[in-house]
């Protein structure tokens, strides 16, 4: 246990940034089961509608995690209403495929903009909120795809690579000032992201499975995150083989 463990959600504060669709969506969902007081945060204020429909601690927040002004306006509608946060989960961000010989600058700034700047404006909305409190946490969503170089994900893996180095930074920092920091790797998930993928997706896991592994790790303090654990265990397990190992390994496996 490396976090304070959560006895229970009911009356907690949660921001769950991306909460649209995907993972983020039924995170949500399930806080707001549980009794948890929840704002959700996404591009979309009409899916964000949706999700929050007919639950009295729902708080929409719209923001593009993109827009650090968008960020900020979203907080201090979030600390009006409460005047604290419990925990904000960073769930939001982008995948796009991309490999060498097709580079795409543009796209690979849009989504180093989302999965890393993004992250970056919700920390600075957020970080001196969570100091000024002396407890609360913070968890952000990364993905297994951040623990070493795979094909297809030329940018994408990079960004979620400089997210696993953020939060253990993050909780260095944090930790000895009373603060949780969680961070949480999936493997495949059903979501919009992974529609587009034409390959096998080993462990392929339904959203509402994930949201509930998430949030059973926050509850029990957990800082890293993962699952489904038989696949995300095999890609921890390969990172750290020699590289005269791990890139025959890797094209065998992917076929790439």
């Amino acid at each position: 246990m490396m976090n304070p463990p959560l006895r229970n959600w009911a009356g907690k504060r949660v921001w769950v940034i991306g909460a649209s669709s995907g993972i983020g969506a039924d995170t949500a969902r399930s806080l707001l089961a549980s009794g948890a007081r929840v704002a959700l945060s996404a591009r979309r204020p009409e899916a964000l509608a949706a999700v929050s429909a007919g639950h009295a601690h729902a708080l929409v927040a719209p923001a593009d995690m993109t827009s650090h002004d968008a960020i900020i306006g979203a907080r201090d509608i979030i600390l009006r209403a409460w005047d604290g946060i419990d925990l904000v989960l960073v769930v939001a961000g982008g995948y796009n495929e991309m490999r060498a010989d097709a580079f795409d600058l543009a796209a690979a700034n849009r989504l180093v903009d989302l999965n890393l700047r993004g992250v970056l404006n919700c920390l600075d909305a957020v970080l001196p909120v969570l100091l000024r409190q002396g407890a609360g946490g913070i968890g952000i969503v990364s993905s297994s795809a951040g623990y070493s170089g795979l094909p297809r994900a030329l940018i994408y893996g990079p960004t979620k690579a400089a997210l696993i180095n953020l939060c253990e930074s993050l909780y260095l920092d944090l930790r000895p000032r009373g603060i949780g920091v969680y961070l949480i790797n999936p493997g495949f998930v059903d979501t919009p992201l992974t529609a587009g993928n034409n390959f096998p997706m080993p462990g392929l896991m339904s959203p509402q499975a994930a949201a509930t592994t998430l949030l059973a790790g926050v509850q029990a303090g957990e800082f890293h995150i993962h699952f489904p654990r038989r696949f995300t265990n095999w890609l921890r397990l390969a990172r750290l083989l020699p590289y005269s190992w791990y890139f025959p390994l890797v094209h065998r496996v992917t076929g790439l």
